[in-house]
């Protein structure tokens, strides 16, 4: 076989599969165990979006997990390939996508109280992947194929690499399966049992109301991980920001102010807690750094964006005037007859059907919002497409898209008198597809990268892709409902902050109710930050989510340096750098999977008319904040021994 080592560009690669060799790819195995995995993480990532505005790329634990049950069924003589694993993350990584897109924008309508249904969510969730799949169809020649040597795509490269390495031999599942148990097993002791408390604090002398603490959260730990150092480092500084300089300014400030100040109506500002400050005043400031730390992000990206529309736009002329022709195997897509007949299909669906855009009750209505979803997605969709294959998925800005979106939607429907609730849902749903496409053009980009590397044929990924997204989307979709329904939106356990940002913005424009003057502040953070030249947006993200959620992803990046920097060789760190992801990435999965169970467990229990049961921390009195801290510490020094373990 050729190596991925031989590089070239468009025809002239020879991918690791070649052409003239046909191995089992689309089977029912590879398709199964992606669905089943596919589940599994996009779940966690709905977690974890709720709980810190944060999701992960899920090609490669998804792709190491496939590589070990298909290892599991060849000793009992069933026969495997690499282009099966390939197929089985593909299919699996698309709910993680999905999930990306859900959190970003659904959790709004309960924050509104318009709760939507099972069934609005999931149209919206099939429309936005179906969508972001189908136009990335026509684009894959020219970004994959054309631009192979310009565009590194770089998770679609990494999880290549790793699927080649599996082949050959290797225990990379071992720390998955490590990561999945140690995560798992953390939030079973501060969420199930909570015999250990769920966050440690301590207050800061001399600082009014000043306040630092952590969240004991392997999951954000391992984002932290995944991140590395230097996000980590800037995101924990935007969260230092709120906390020891933001919130003490506001209570010195207000402390001989006897009435309460707009946005809060009840309390004075001497008598609020650091937490109800940062509710009701770091988190517009929070939302206008973010605002601009999104579009400043998508402005940056303007002429990438030009010349990928433009790219993608010759590229969509030139199929439909040559036509397909003859194609190798690794040379063939899907047919655009396909991709029109499927676009037809789902905008047709928003419109006509009521249940898709709920409050729009008129249908000329929803034909104006059917319209705007296509417009916006197949701009974003190109844009989103190109811009992972510079930065990768975890960098796109996903969230400016989606302001952006959400601005121009409601600015339409103020202009046409739109701006009662009905407006309101209809312009967050419009938002909510267009983010759902164009994280899920991310995802199916990377992955088609993985399958020319490979030598996958693109026409059964672009199929796997599509059933993807078609089986998890109701899974993902009932998780955010399970996980609402036991902790509420905008609560500690699940913040939502992107949800609750996407619904500051329509209120801003629609309802005209935003106090201008916190958000402006955020706006000149967001703006000094980018004139010391640090990144806008994963600061101004630091900003406006509570320090505690920080501290962790801070430690997290820390240990990666740490680990990395005290390797021997360069191929030492590399390797603890790898198994440190899949280790991160496990305990992302565990945390996350343990939270939904809980979440069932405890609507169960109040379902039959009782308490959810756990045991607390009462019996360890005084010393429960330090058992937080001894269990993040454990943490810590699990990572690192599993890191560092020798491998035989």
């Amino acid at each position: 076989m050729a190596t991925g080592d031989e590089r070239g560009r468009g025809d002239d690669f020879r991918p690791y599969v070649p052409v003239s060799e046909s191995p089992p790819e689309f089977t029912i195995k590879a398709i199964a165990a992606g669905i089943v995995f596919g589940i599994v993480f996009g779940a966690a990532n709905a977690y974890l979006g709720l709980r810190a505005g944060l999701t992960i790329s899920t090609s490669i634990p998804v792709a190491v997990l496939a590589v070990a049950a298909f290892r599991l069924m060849a000793r009992g003589g069933i026969g495997t390939s690499i282009l099966e694993a390939n197929m089985a993350q593909t299919v699996g990584s698309a709910s993680s996508s999905v999930a990306s897109g859900v959190i970003f924008t659904l959790p709004a309508l309960f924050l509104w109280h318009l709760d939507p249904t099972l069934l609005q969510m999931t149209l919206l969730a099939l429309a936005g992947g179906l969508i972001g799949v189908l136009f990335m169809i026509p684009l894959r020649k020219a970004l994959i194929v054309g631009e192979h040597g310009t565009l590194p795509y770089p998770e679609g490269t990494a999880c290549a690499e790793v699927l080649r390495a599996t082949e050959t031999g290797g225990g990379r599942a071992r720390n998955v399966f490590l990561g999945l148990g140690v995560g798992a097993a953390a939030k079973t002791l501060t969420g199930w049992l909570k015999v250990v408390p769920a966050d440690v604090e301590t207050r800061i002398p001399f600082l009014p109301k000043g306040q630092l603490g952590a969240d004991v959260s392997p999951a954000l730990f391992g984002v932290g991980y995944i991140l590395g150092p230097r996000v980590a480092a800037i995101m924990v500084g935007g969260g230092l920001l709120s906390s020891l300089v933001i919130i003490p300014v506001i209570a010195w400030w207000g402390a001989g102010r006897a009435l309460p100040l707009y946005p809060e109506t009840v309390l004075p500002i001497a008598d609020m807690s650091p937490s109800a400050l940062w509710s009701r005043y770091v988190r517009y400031i929070g939302a206008g750094a973010v605002a601009t730390g999104g579009l400043i992000t998508l402005i940056r990206s303007i002429p990438t964006m030009v010349e990928s529309f433009r790219s993608g736009a010759r590229q969509i002329r030139d199929r439909l005037t040559v036509g397909e022709g003859a194609e190798p195997r690794t040379g063939r897509d899907l047919p655009l007859s396909v991709v029109g007949g499927g676009l037809l299909i789902v905008a047709l669906v928003l419109a006509l059907v009521p249940q898709a855009f709920g409050a729009i009750e008129n249908l000329a209505h929803r034909s104006v919002a059917a319209v705007l979803v296509v417009v916006f997605a197949f701009f974003f969709v190109t844009v989103s497409s190109r811009i992972v294959g510079l930065v990768g998925v975890t960098s796109n800005p996903t969230s400016g898209m989606t302001i952006a979106t959400l601005i121009g939607t409601s600015t339409v429907f103020l202009f046409l008198g739109w701006t009662d609730d009905a407006g309101k849902v209809a312009a967050l749903t419009v938002g909510a597809v267009v983010a759902i496409a164009a994280s899920i053009a991310g995802d199916t980009s990377q992955d088609l990268k993985t399958g020319y590397l490979l030598g996958a044929t693109p026409k059964r990924q672009q199929t796997g892709e599509l059933i993807g997204v078609l089986t998890s989307a109701v899974f993902v979709c009932l998780t955010v409902i399970l996980l609402g329904k036991a902790f509420g939106f905008g609560t500690e356990e699940l913040a939502a902050p992107q949800a609750t940002l996407m619904k500051l913005v329509i209120d801003g424009v629609l309802a005209q109710s935003l106090p201008w003057v916190l958000v402006g502040i955020g706006v000149g953070i967001a703006l000094l930050a980018e004139l010391l030249r640090i990144p806008s947006l994963p600061f101004a993200v630091g900003v406006y989510l509570p320090v505690s959620t920080m501290v962790p992803v801070f430690f997290g990046g820390a240990l990666r340096w740490l680990l990395e920097r005290r390797s021997r060789s360069a191929d030492e760190a590399e390797g603890r750098r790898e198994g440190g992801v899949l280790l991160a990435s496990g305990m992302v999965g565990g945390e996350g999977l343990l939270g939904v169970l809980i979440a069932g467990a405890a609507i169960w229990a109040v379902a039959r008319g009782v308490a959810p049961w756990s045991i607390g921390t009462e019996w360890a009195g005084a010393l429960a904040p330090w058992l937080g801290a001894a269990l993040l510490t454990a943490l810590v020094a699990a990572f690192w021994r599993i890191a560092t373990a020798r491998r035989g």
